[in-house]
């Protein structure tokens, strides 16, 4: 049926459902929840255990506790000197741990996925929202949100000390030396190279405010390769909780000695 000027347009139907939606949309949002509680509580532990944190003999030294940079830390560990003072309630780390905090939740991607789950803001696609009023990111807090960009510039910092302590773990007793520990580590560097890299602002600072991209091949270039990677932001989201949790066990592992370090040179 077609309307006219003079005919008004039929009404939506009255529709008793929240949803028509017969698929198990829950699950989605109930995995996010149950992974992102699961990795939180798993870092805070670790985070203010201090300990096994250090493997003085390999110098493999766990991303959450760098740089550490607390009276606390072995002395070795300290790259960067040490200038926090050591308390049990702060972390050997508390330098970056609190921007690297504030980078992922500032993220596009972890936003979607914590106003999905744990705010039900909507829970999923043709799902109405768990809130009778939607404000965006217009009110505090998340009018901290549009801080994100600065927040990156912090995780390209941060990251550039995960290399420096890959390049310093490739010590042996006796000199230069390479094990499975180092692997962990360089998988873990890497994967943190790639997620900073695919972030929105990395994109938009590599291409953004350029009318012709033909007269910035370079940066056209940069653009170009950070979109790549950009399709991948979820996905290498994952990855780097995955592989930071990873490498903090492998080093505690080692450190405990519950486990010995495969050594392949050194």
């Amino acid at each position: 049926m077609t309307t006219t000027a003079t005919t008004p347009p039929r009404p939506r139907a009255a529709i008793a459902a929240k949803t028509l939606r017969t698929d198990r949309w829950w699950l989605a949002p109930l995995l996010t929840v149950l992974g992102l509680v699961a990795w939180v509580t798993y870092a805070t532990v670790r985070v203010f255990q201090q300990d096994n944190y250090w493997v003085d003999k390999y110098h493999y030294l766990t991303p959450f506790y760098s740089p550490c940079v607390s009276h606390g830390c072995v002395k070795a560990s300290s790259e960067f000197g040490q200038f926090l003072p050591d308390h049990p309630l702060l972390p050997y780390a508390a330098l970056t741990l609190p921007f690297l905090l504030l980078f992922r939740l500032t993220c596009y991607y972890y936003r979607k996925a914590y106003y999905r789950s744990f705010w039900l803001s909507p829970p999923a696609c043709a799902v109405p929202d768990g809130h009778k009023n939607y404000k965006g990111e217009t009110k505090f807090p998340l009018l901290g949100q549009n801080l994100h960009r600065y927040f990156f510039y912090a995780a390209v910092a941060i990251s550039l000390i995960n290399t420096w302590d890959a390049v310093v773990a490739m010590h042996s007793p006796d000199g230069f030396g390479f094990g499975l520990g180092n692997v962990v580590l360089w998988v873990n560097v890497i994967a943190l190279w790639a997620y900073t890299a695919s972030c929105h602002s990395c994109r938009h600072i590599m291409g953004g405010r350029l009318k012709h991209f033909s007269k910035h091949p370079v940066r056209y270039r940069a653009w170009s390769f950070v979109s790549k990677l950009n399709t991948r932001h979820m996905g290498l989201a994952w990855t780097t909780l995955a592989t930071l949790a990873l490498t903090d066990f492998y080093v505690m592992a080692v450190a405990a000695k519950w486990i010995t370090d495969f050594r392949f040179v050194g």
